[in-house]
């Protein structure tokens, strides 16, 4: 079952690896910003069974992104997020800081290509983009069932229908 009104938002989540980014002296771009929050998103379902955030996910050119997110670090262009998150705190439960920590585990240490990469190599975002050609704008949903079902697979878990 998946949760329909998750408590928190993208900006949430993406605040969050923001501040875990600064903390670590590791730069952060919007490109893997979006990344992170697709994955910790995907992962949410798999491991919680629930949305960690409510905004939807679309399959852009350079991989998942969430188009509100997107806006509000396309200042930034493709130079690393400079916010000051030292004072910021988060009201995530455990099992969501589990999945956040755990995301940022696995995926933190690459690059935004590498991260666009592997994306791209996904059933969910190819599913998405279709027949589309590579460079083709896209506001197209990824579905977010199908992605709980690859990633579940990736895992080797079985998910409840």
């Amino acid at each position: 079952m998946v949760a329909a009104h998750p408590t928190n938002s993208a900006v949430q989540v993406a605040n969050y690896f923001i501040k875990r980014a600064a903390d670590e002296n590791k730069p952060i771009t919007n490109k893997k910003l979006q990344k992170l929050v697709y994955y910790a998103q995907v992962w949410s379902l798999v491991l919680n069974k629930e949305k960690l955030f409510r905004e939807k996910m679309e399959a852009w050119v350079h991989g998942p992104v969430v188009p509100a997110l997107y806006r509000k670090f396309m200042s930034f262009e493709a130079n690393p997020i400079t916010l000051d998150m030292s004072d910021a705190t988060f009201s995530f439960g455990k099992k969501q800081l589990e999945v956040l920590d755990s995301v940022w585990s696995v995926y933190g240490d690459y690059d935004a290509s590498y991260l666009e990469a592997l994306t791209h190599s996904e059933l969910p975002w190819q599913e998405a983009r279709k027949d589309l050609p590579a460079t083709e704008a896209s506001n197209n949903e990824i579905d977010l069932k199908l992605a709980r079902d690859f990633y579940a697979a990736k895992l080797g878990t079985e998910q409840a229908k």
